[in-house]
């Protein structure tokens, strides 16, 4: 996914927080990469280091579109939801994939390919740049 980064104001140098513009939204999330080439445009990979639990962080989707944003100091992440392989799944946000632990308690059963909505710790969601 390609998108435009922001530094973010910090009296820390770690982590290095930014503002990620995405083609469906936005939200301060962590910075994996080189910390002066924070801001910029680029070519990212997402890593969330967080489980999704059914009915605690993970809820099915009132819209059926990809969306990032901020909700109560949690960043978002909405999109359609692939049961890979028992714990694992993939959350198709636009044109990028996120891969993802399932905790407990599960999704139900018929749940696969339906969007649904990660609010997660803006300190567990991390982004990688890549060149192509």
């Amino acid at each position: 996914m390609l998108v435009r980064t922001e530094l973010m104001p910090s009296s820390k140098p770690e982590p290095v927080m930014i503002r990620v513009y995405t083609p469906v939204g936005h939200a301060v999330v962590v910075w994996r990469g080189e910390p002066n080439e924070a801001a910029g445009r680029h070519f990212i990979e997402w890593t969330v280091g967080e489980d999704i639990l059914w009915g605690v962080n993970t809820r099915p989707a009132l819209l059926a579109e990809p969306g990032v944003w901020e909700e109560a100091g949690r960043v978002v992440l909405r999109g359609r939801l692939e049961l890979v392989e028992e714990p694992v799944a993939v959350l198709a946000v636009g044109d990028s994939q996120v891969l993802l632990e399932v905790g407990s308690p599960p999704p139900p059963d018929n749940i696969d390919g339906t969007w649904v909505e990660i609010s997660l710790a803006v300190e567990t969601v991390e982004l990688y740049p890549y060149s192509l």
